[in-house]
């Protein structure tokens, strides 16, 4: 048996993003537990599924004592304020150094995301795992679960024992990504697995959308992953996509192996690398403008006896928008789509507005558009007041399951045959129950518009007649070419095949 310290500190940093991360994000929950300290945190996470859950489960199974530190997490959005990057981390570093300092120590396991962006530090993740090895020293076994959409570095690679990576998207495996990692420390404490190490990234970066591993090229990769990592000698191979709207140099597609040997892990990652580097073209973006997507919405679903389902995937709170863009509502009321439902539009003012006036009344509201995006506004229109709800519900679905969901007041508006689902808190849509709990079957509309790029295909591919991608006003950018990127490594592609990033000469 062993005593293993065990955190977390997650934030997905979308450097062009209209809202920073504060310390206040990071303490309430929304889709997830808010910040839990201290032996709270068991009860927080059980049974939902986010790495921190699975590796808590498998090591108790493994016989191990657990000793809880901190784990939070904020909505994605722009940089995470200094102020909130400081507090949290001094708060993991102090409950550690405890630990250190009554050398009851033998391993840690950090639950991190891999993509935070800090207004002070380009790499969090980089710079707290320093912090971290400052403190424990060389020798302790760190290891550490990671996002599959990761902007990985070397100084994360150099500074752990271990990452293991995500191998799907939309995430169900998130709980069996921890999972993974228990089995690798636990042959680490044993001096066993894989202690060399080698990491590569990649030449290309992936468009959001593009990485979805229920199709495509991004499936054939992932299903190399699992391949490779069975490899004799091979202790883990993981593959990140990257988090494209991140403006630093480390954005971007990579991949790490670790093997019993240098030769075994350089070969693992060596064929990954290739085997990605020929898919290059495959990852190209798909995507419709609103109008059009809309239309072809209305032709699909005339037909068909399930919801044709929309992503307003470039307003996705879960890759850092406001979730309050309203170009794709405008074109749904604009075409007359009726027995759509968008959802969810946050609006916590247009929320507490419809709970005051109650259900069935007409309310005239400026709706959205606070986030000041070019092209967008708010809508102004008079809704009628179909259902209030409190916000609060449980996942059900692959992605969300088991995560008891706090978004705040919550109201169901409708005008012209269109319903939109208003929120107070930023969550994307990706589970059934976040609309069954304002009273919408999913499965018994017409079109069903999410904010959400990719998530919410966990739970509603398998409803839906068809699916489209709709490029509407929004800061979650798909198409990296309309991103003003400054500060990239260069030669790094920033769509697949092209262009190639040159940095700008100082004037």
């Amino acid at each position: 048996m062993a005593r293993i310290a065990f955190g977390g500190f997650q934030h997905e940093t979308n450097t062009f993003a209209p809202s920073k991360a504060t310390y206040d994000d990071f303490l309430k929950p929304g889709a997830w537990p808010g910040l839990t300290r201290g032996a709270a945190l068991f009860d927080a996470i059980a049974g939902i599924n986010i790495p921190v859950a699975g590796y808590v489960e498998a090591a108790k199974a493994q016989g191990h004592e657990l000793l809880p530190l901190v784990w939070t997490n904020a909505t994605p959005s722009a940089q995470v304020t200094e102020d909130a990057y400081e507090r949290v981390a001094a708060m993991l570093l102090e409950d550690l150094a405890k630990l250190v300092r009554l050398k009851e120590l033998d391993a840690l396991y950090l639950d991190l995301h891999g993509a935070m962006v800090a207004e002070h530090v380009d790499d969090g993740e980089g710079e707290l795992l320093a912090r971290v090895r400052d403190l424990v020293g060389p020798d302790l076994p760190i290891a550490v679960s990671l996002d599959l959409h990761a902007n990985v570095t070397q100084r994360m690679v150099d500074l752990s024992d271990y990452l293991d990576i995500y191998r799907t998207y939309p995430h169900v495996d998130m709980a069996a990504t921890g999972r993974r990692v228990a089995v690798q420390l636990d042959a680490l404490l044993k001096g066993e697995g894989g202690r060399f190490k080698a990491f590569r990234q990649m030449p290309f970066m992936i468009p959001l959308t593009s990485g979805c591993t229920y199709e495509g090229p991004a499936k054939e990769v992932y299903r190399e992953v699992k391949l490779l990592a069975q490899e004799p000698g091979v202790a883990g191979v993981s593959f990140a996509c990257g988090f494209c709207p991140a403006d630093f140099p480390g954005a971007g597609a990579s991949l790490v192996a670790y093997a019993t040997s240098q030769a075994a892990a350089d070969a693992a990652a060596d064929n990954l690398f290739e085997a990605a580097l020929e898919r290059e073209s495959g990852f190209a973006l798909e995507a419709l403008q609103p109008t059009e997507a809309v239309r072809e919405a209305m032709r699909i679903a005339a037909h068909a006896d399930k919801p044709v389902v929309l992503a307003d995937a470039q307003d996705n709170p879960g890759g850092g928008g406001n979730a309050d863009t309203t170009g794709l509502l405008r074109a749904l009321i604009s075409e007359r789509a009726e027995g759509a439902v968008l959802a969810n539009l946050y609006d916590p003012a247009a929320a507490e507005a419809a709970h005051a006036a109650g259900e069935g009344a007409e309310i005239t509201l400026a709706l959205g558009g606070r986030s000041r995006v070019p092209g967008d506004a708010p809508y102004e229109a008079t809704f009628t007041v179909v259902r209030l709800g409190d916000g609060q519900c449980t996942g059900t679905g692959p992605f969300y399951k088991g995560a008891h969901m706090k978004l705040g007041k919550t109201a169901l508006l409708q005008k012209d045959g269109v319903q939109v689902a208003v929120a107070s808190a930023k969550v994307q849509l990706a589970d059934q129950a976040m609309l069954r709990h304002l009273g919408v079957e999913p499965s018994a509309q017409k079109i069903l518009a999410l904010k959400s790029s990719v998530h919410f295909r966990a739970d509603f591919q398998p409803i839906a007649e068809a699916v489209l991608v709709v490029v509407s006003p929004g800061p979650v950018v798909l198409d990296n070419r309309e991103l003003p990127f400054r500060r990239l490594r260069p030669g790094l592609r920033i769509m697949p095949g092209g262009p190639v990033f040159q940095p700008v000469a100082a004037e």
